[in-house]
């Protein structure tokens, strides 16, 4: 899962969208928010062991802060590798904590703020059969079906292959991408 995660430059993937019939997730994100929009100390980020988390947890169990209502800023974007190339913005809780168990059987808690949070929100939801596009309110939500629509991804055998098929989000025209080391 690493593997399809990393070819496909996501910072999350869970096991269900590669057909896979288990409940765990992985991640390679970005943790360096803190509380209410404010950033990590580096002191906080070098005793997380640098700026990315990365892991699996199965069987996870998610807890949050209050999701917000209503419209989301714009700038809340969030993508899918199950809808490739889209963004909309969609409303996530400002933290989050999974609890569960890592690949190796042993007990494990992951937490963060801002975009950590979303990204264990967002791949619990396809652990429990949703997709972001199906959190989504109002005009984001009418401009994601339309969109998902017109690029025909709900039709039998519309795929996209990490590492085989050009990258929907760009990153083939980026010779790095985002994971490169500097």
């Amino acid at each position: 899962m690493y593997e399809t995660m990393d070819a496909a430059h996501g910072v999350g993937l869970a096991a269900n969208q590669i057909g896979v019939g288990k409940r765990l997730f992985v991640y390679d994100c970005p943790d360096v928010d803190g509380p209410e929009g404010t950033e990590k100390s580096q002191e906080d980020i070098d005793a997380q062991g640098g700026p990315m988390r990365r892991g699996c947890v199965i069987n996870p169990v998610l807890e949050t802060s209050t999701i917000p209502t209503g419209m989301p800023d714009d700038d809340d974007d969030e993508g899918c590798l199950s809808v490739p190339g889209e963004s909309f913005p969609t409303g996530r809780a400002d933290w989050a904590r999974v609890t569960g168990t890592d690949e190796h059987g042993n007990p494990v808690t992951i937490e963060g703020y801002g975009f950590f949070a979303r990204c264990l929100q967002h791949e619990v939801g396809h652990l429990d059969g949703f997709l972001y596009t199906d959190v989504l309110t109002g005009r984001w939500k009418r401009m994601a079906k339309k969109t998902i629509k017109a690029n025909s991804w709900t039709e039998p055998g519309r795929t996209w292959m990490p590492g085989v098929d050009p990258d929907p989000f760009g990153h083939d025209d980026v010779p790095d991408g985002p994971h490169a080391e500097n």
